[in-house]
């Protein structure tokens, strides 16, 4: 009998079940044992209380194209996490308790960057664990790609494909927001994919006068509209140069729903040009995986699967250099992996003459 805990952590993707769907029916075929499955609800809280399904493999059939999580998800921030809960439990005696207390031979987690860091603390105590780089962010750090991301990179583009009509129809400035708090990844892919005209990421703190020149460079050629991809965590040369308390007390003081309302305001004011925003939101989340994410997610589900079947933990499965790895949890737990501002896709979107707002 083969013994495994399966939970999503964070926030939802779109390949979660592709993923979970690879593990169980790879360690179905290839056990040579029954395996019995605990599919906890809503993330690491359900490993806390015990709140848990027991499935079976058909409950994984049909699940490759659905998007979202069937097992639910939640946040438990790794900051807190030897913080009790409200009810005084201890997170991580308590996860230790449910592990033990069901017999498993092993913990898949299929989480980004905090919920690794459980993992990776998790193993240090001594549970068999494996951890799946799920983030539509792609910012997990050892692998070149998480599922989820190329997914979102589809509705983010289409987004900025659909402004493209309105925003030429009206002769508008179009400021379109697009998920990405720490990195860039998401606005960056979508920018070139879209064919934006100018791309304010976390990684290249920017400044409106070239933002400014930007637009203005447009006007004088004769173009009737401008397209703006903006990061959440978009972040000017003046706003980086601030001590991160003093940054984060001017982003808590923001009166506007967020950055991207702020810069279309400035446009506004300074061009004289008629701007607008577009927030696509918790859309770049939602719906079916596209086929990359379908295939990467099962490929992790695979390799996650053999692992465990090898006696093999305390790792993250990883794509790298086009080869599927398993990166010891301790080597990637905690760090973040960024848009570098030198890269070739960076270089290459400047030739094309999208802006990033550090230049003139």
């Amino acid at each position: 009998m083969v013994r495994i805990g399966l939970l999503t952590s964070g926030g939802d993707c779109q390949a979660l079940n592709a993923t979970m769907r690879g593990i169980v029916k790879t360690l179905d075929h290839r056990s040579g044992e029954p395996v019995e499955i605990f599919g906890f609800e809503d993330g690491y809280q359900g490993l806390i209380y015990k709140r848990f399904r027991k499935m079976t493999p058909a409950d994984f059939s049909g699940i490759l194209t659905r998007g979202g999580t069937i097992l639910g998800t939640s946040r438990t921030p790794f900051k807190r996490l030897d913080i009790p809960e409200a009810d005084g439990v201890d997170k991580v005696a308590a996860m230790k308790g449910t592990y033990r207390e069901l017999g498993l031979d092993c913990l898949f987690m299929l989480g980004g960057n905090g919920s690794t860091k459980t993992a990776n603390r998790l193993a240090q105590e001594g549970l068999n664990v494996i951890a799946l780089p799920k983030t539509i962010d792609n910012d997990t750090w050892g692998t070149d790609i998480t599922f989820g991301f190329t997914s979102a990179v589809e509705i983010a583009t289409k987004c900025i494909d659909d402004i493209h009509t309105t925003a030429s129809s009206h002769g508008r400035v179009f400021v379109i927001e697009i998920m990405g708090h720490k990195v860039g990844w998401i606005p960056l892919y979508s920018a070139v994919a879209g064919g934006a005209d100018v791309c304010l990421i976390p990684e290249i703190p920017y400044e409106m006068d070239n933002v400014i020149a930007a637009i203005d460079r447009r006007m004088q050629s004769g173009a009737r509209f401008t397209i703006i991809v903006v990061a959440e965590g978009a972040i000017s040369r003046e706003e980086a140069a601030l001590p991160k308390k003093e940054y984060k007390k001017l982003v808590a003081a923001r009166t506007s729903p967020s950055i991207a309302y702020d810069i279309a305001r400035e446009i506004e004011a300074r061009c004289g040009r008629e701007t607008r925003v577009a927030v696509p939101g918790h859309t770049q989340r939602g719906g079916q995986p596209d086929a990359q994410d379908r295939v990467f997610a099962t490929q992790c589900g695979v390799e996650a699967a053999l692992g465990c079947l090898e006696g093999e933990y305390g790792f993250m499965v990883a794509q790298c250099d086009g080869e599927m790895r398993r990166v010891p949890l301790a080597e990637v737990a905690g760090k973040l992996k960024r848009v570098d501002p030198a890269s070739d896709l960076v270089r290459e979107a400047r030739a094309l003459g999208i802006s990033f707002g550090d230049e003139a």
